[in-house]
């Protein structure tokens, strides 16, 4: 699958799904790095993204010509969620509106469903982006809730979709 658009090519994203423990140390601070870009200083939300549970995650970086453009933060059932969740998702910005979300997404349930095998999932989304997760599968799944000074809600994605 390849989405073009701005002139890049997303289908040329090369994927690794790692353990905390695999990640070589440049991986952990392009990761660490592009979450802060994000959702630190783009979002202006100062909270505490180093909360102790990457050591039980497992990590899909995107990367494009060496860079890391996109990533995601997985979990089995029963560690974040009762369901497996996915979290921590970002697109670079110079990447916004190419498709990479959505290719991160389609990666990011594939990576699970590889991992631990279909079932639901269920990720605490930023409300903004409802409509997003929406063409993803994920369906509202409890009250809007205020976390870290920006509205979001949990949705979630039943098994076998």
């Amino acid at each position: 699958m390849s989405d073009v658009s701005g002139g890049i090519d997303t289908g040329a994203i090369h994927w690794r799904f790692l353990p905390f423990e695999a990640l070589t140390t440049g991986e952990l601070y392009a990761l660490l790095q592009l979450r802060s870009e994000v959702f630190v200083v783009e979002q202006a939300c100062a909270f505490q993204d180093l909360d102790g549970a990457d050591p039980q995650a497992m990590h899909l970086l995107g990367t494009l010509q060496g860079q890391l453009v996109t990533y995601a933060r997985c979990f089995g059932a029963g560690q974040k969620f009762a369901e497996a969740s996915i979290g921590r998702v970002v697109t670079r910005g110079s990447l916004r509106g190419s498709g990479a979300g959505h290719v991160l997404m389609r990666q990011a349930i594939a990576s699970v469903t590889q991992r631990w095998g279909a079932q639901a999932l269920r990720i605490g989304a930023q409300a903004r982006l409802e409509r997003f997760y929406r063409q993803h599968g994920f369906t509202p799944g409890g009250a809007p809730y205020i976390e870290d000074g920006i509205p979001h809600i949990e949705m979630l994605r039943p098994a076998g979709i």
